[in-house]
């Protein structure tokens, strides 16, 4: 694997699905699975809780001392952009009773697919815990992702947290249903009527 640097804000925008957007500080690593840094991060000291790429997961979910570490909160799992999840179905749905939190990687704002990779958590499999946007993640990607099942944002750190949490109150009519809930509900003839 090559070396991933995934930088963000101190703190993370949090938005869960029944509650309002806020900011909370941001527990977690994010570590490549680079052989090149000497394994898995020291959780005994610094950060206590990481993210490892699913394909780590993949090869080192059976040992004993990463599985425990999960169990206890420890270890969530990052998706990338071509991690084929419905492929991987019964270790997604193993994970869902381990994983405290999984994220989804953008390599660039312009690559959606991991739009794609939290609606499928949400739809598919059923997924209940948080799913965090990682990587280059920006304001402009708040509303889709929120839409489509990301409830916490590790924003890139040149974006401005006051402002990304402005983001969700821009507009009051849904008109698309999405993870958090069915579209505002009009009548054409109400719409007419206005």
């Amino acid at each position: 694997m090559s070396q991933l640097n995934i930088t963000s804000h101190a703190e993370i925008l949090h938005f869960p699905k029944d509650g309002k957007p806020a900011l909370a500080p941001n527990e977690w690593q994010v570590w490549g699975g680079s052989q090149d840094e000497g394994g898995l991060p020291d959780l005994e000291h610094g950060a206590h809780k990481v993210l490892v790429p699913f394909t780590w997961w993949l090869e080192h979910h059976h040992e004993a001392d990463i599985a425990s570490k999960a169990t206890n909160g420890q270890i969530g799992v990052w998706f990338a952009t071509d991690d084929d999840i419905l492929k991987h179905a019964d270790v997604i749905e193993a994970g869902k009773k381990v994983w405290p939190l999984v994220a989804a990687h953008f390599p660039i704002f312009r690559d959606g697919r991991s739009f794609s990779t939290a609606a499928l958590l949400r739809d598919r499999f059923q997924w209940q815990g948080e799913i965090r946007a990682i990587g280059d993640v920006l304001i402009d990607q708040l509303l889709q992702g929120a839409r489509v099942g990301f409830d916490s944002f590790a924003l890139r750190p040149d974006q401005k947290l006051d402002v990304a949490l402005k983001q969700f109150n821009l507009y009051s009519v849904t008109t698309q249903n999405s993870w958090r809930g069915l579209r505002t509900t009009r009548t054409a003839q109400a719409a007419l009527d206005a």
